[in-house]
């Protein structure tokens, strides 16, 4: 991968990584890529939660990231229209995920890039998302692509 210095003109640092629209056909990337993390299979939970993504919202702004021939990582959101308090639509990140051996190659940032794009396209001025305050890695890789705390607060009660 070549740094930002190496660029040519009008060549970006995101290149190498093709983003699209999430697939159904894509539930067995995102799950070995899920159990490459996580250690075990979530089948049924990506089948569930990638039809939420597909069917649930007219909008579709899950992703899928590619590269060298490869589902490299994916982003699951929908858009929230007043939910959680908000006035306006805020798309919503669920779930990001980037394969273990493509760590540090652009891909969670082309990844969020490309929501970024497509958001703001259609007048969709925020994206959040929680986070496990222990993420540190996950802290630290939203805190470099411009995510802030919010004056909100999530709250659980504990059954």
């Amino acid at each position: 991968m070549k740094s930002e210095l190496d660029l040519r003109p009008g060549e970006t640092e995101f290149d190498h990584v093709t983003v699209r629209s999430l697939d159904r056909a894509d539930i067995g990337d995102l799950v070995k890529i899920d159990a490459e993390i996580l250690g075990r299979s979530r089948t049924k939970y990506f089948e569930v939660k990638v039809d939420l993504c597909l069917k649930d919202t007219g909008l579709n702004i899950s992703l899928v990231a590619e590269t060298d021939g490869m589902v490299a990582g994916f982003l699951l959101g929908r858009v929230y229209y007043g939910e959680f308090g908000l006035p306006e639509p805020t798309a919503i990140i669920d779930t990001i995920a980037v394969r273990p051996s493509m760590k540090g190659r652009k891909v969670g940032g082309a990844l969020i890039r490309q929501l970024s794009m497509n958001m703001h396209s259609l007048g969709i001025e925020k994206i959040q998302t929680n986070v496990e305050w222990r993420s540190f890695d996950l802290l630290g890789f939203l805190g470099s692509q411009g995510f802030e705390p919010t004056p909100t607060l999530c709250l659980e009660k504990k059954l």
